[in-house]
């Protein structure tokens, strides 16, 4: 474990500066919940500055050259910009690849119903959760409904001071002896995580009775608020996350508690730092990936053929286009695989080799290797791009750590780092280090998000010249 704090290295200027930064980051995680809405942020924040839409381009028949900087989506749910640089991309590109999807629950197809006057929309939880964490939260859904002549409706509820929230009941204390008994896996089975939305009966109509008069008067609110029927949930993504903006935390104000650190808490720093970027050498890019939590599954996971396809097309408006090219560039570049690292926790300890865990406050992590046991799915990166990355990160005096997630045999994870070092190229995850990873409530350090942007910056200047 590192012990140069950033707190103790930073000046009175340093801490303004880390205060600002975090309270645009809090800002920004508040208000982009899913997929969606981060990259609807990002996109506003590239285009005011100065980046310009891909697929523009292309279909103008325009060019680029060092210095332009430029982005491009797939289906709303995934980002990646560009900064051109001096030097050819076929030299390779400097990379920082994070993803903006967070554990939560996903409203079911066909989901309302109503059973003894409570009426609920049936969920599917997202990612990796300990489902008990999520019962008697206040609660918001996110998400579109699309309408079969094309238009889309957009919901937030459950934010704003005078919207409802929603939850999860549980068993009251006085009647839970034999729930008590459970394992925490089975204390809170994934079928019951069904959100509460309504009690209020529709009225008799005409002196007839109602039929599931609770889920009647949902549907009828539904259709007075939001234009859509039942049938329409068929074609909608809702996702139900917590309620509320995140928070700074702490007597000294030196935390945030926040929904979805895991990834933003990177992938912000990640954003940021390439939009800082001014004529690089090499070409630098960031990418905002979905459904790394799933598997990095789909098309707007790293799996899918995005990135590689938008590389390619940059190439091709760069003058440089060949498939032989893209491959090159690929091999020949470097990667930081933005993802956040377990913090050291005291009060779970025995879970924790402390010598190799993550601290808050201590900066930015490199994470060799994650995976799990014996280093499965594991990217495990190479000693002499840690070498050049460590030797850089001190020349510019970068306050940073190493670490692994936990000790050995007690778990693990993955990120996508292995995706990206499939094509020849340098990877090792970097990110913040954090506390409950996975749970609704998420706590980082303040300084530590600062000093991985300066780091993130740092990287995307320095690294391979």
């Amino acid at each position: 474990m590192n012990n140069k704090n950033i707190w103790l290295n930073s000046k009175q200027k340093d801490i303004k500066k880390i205060d600002a930064f975090a309270k645009d980051y809090i800002d920004f995680i508040s208000r982009g919940k899913t997929e969606r809405e981060c990259v609807d942020l990002a996109v506003n924040l590239l285009e005011e500055n100065g980046y310009e839409e891909l697929n523009r381009l292309i279909k103008e028949g325009r060019t680029l050259k060092a210095g332009d900087k430029v982005y491009a989506t797939q289906m709303n749910k995934s980002v990646v910009a560009f900064t051109i640089g001096q030097k050819p991309m076929e030299e390779g590109l400097n990379i920082l690849g994070a993803h903006i999807d967070s554990p939560r629950m996903d409203v079911k197809q066909n989901p309302l119903y109503e059973a003894d006057g409570i009426a609920y929309l049936d969920t599917h939880y997202y990612g990796g959760i300990k489902k008990y964490q999520w019962v008697t939260l206040p609660l918001a859904i996110h998400g579109v409904v699309v309408k079969k002549d094309g238009t889309t409706v957009e919901i937030n509820i459950g934010e704003d001071p005078d919207d409802p929230v929603f939850f999860i009941s549980d068993l009251l204390i006085h009647l839970a002896a034999d729930q008590m008994e459970k394992k925490a896996s089975k204390v809170i089975e994934g079928d019951a995580l069904d959100i509460i939305v309504g009690n209020m009966p529709l009225k008799k109509e005409e002196d007839k009775e109602v039929k599931e008069a609770v889920k009647a008067n949902i549907l009828r609110f539904l259709k007075d608020e939001y234009g859509f029927e039942e049938a329409d949930f068929e074609s909608a993504e809702l996702e139900v996350v917590p309620a509320g903006r995140a928070r700074e935390a702490g007597f000294d104000r030196s935390m945030i508690l926040g929904y979805g650190h895991d990834d933003r808490v990177c992938a912000y720093p990640s954003l940021m730092a390439e939009i800082s970027v001014k004529d690089p050498v090499r070409t630098t890019c960031c990418i905002l990936v979905d459904k790394e939590e799933i598997g990095s599954v789909g098309a707007t996971g790293m799996r899918s053929n995005f990135f590689v396809n938008m590389v390619a097309e940059v190439m091709n408006l760069t003058g440089e286009y060949s498939e032989l090219k893209v491959r090159r560039c690929l091999a020949a570049s470097y990667m930081l695989s933005s993802d956040v690292n377990a913090g050291f926790d005291p009060s779970y300890a025995d879970k924790f080799d402390k010598k190799n865990a993550s601290a808050l406050g201590n900066g930015m992590v490199f994470n060799k290797f994650t995976g799990s046991r014996g280093k499965s799915g594991s990217n495990d990166s190479n000693a002499e791009y840690i070498a050049m990355i460590r030797k850089i990160m001190d020349e510019e005096g970068v306050i940073y750590q190493t670490a692994e997630l936990g000790k050995v045999d007690v778990g693990g994870g993955g990120t996508i780092a292995y995706i990206l070092a499939l094509y020849g190229m340098n990877v090792i995850d970097c990110g913040v280090a954090v506390l409950n990873m996975h749970a609704p409530w998420e706590a980082v350090s303040k300084a530590d998000i600062f000093g991985t942007f300066m780091g993130y910056k740092v990287f995307l200047n320095k690294v391979g010249l």
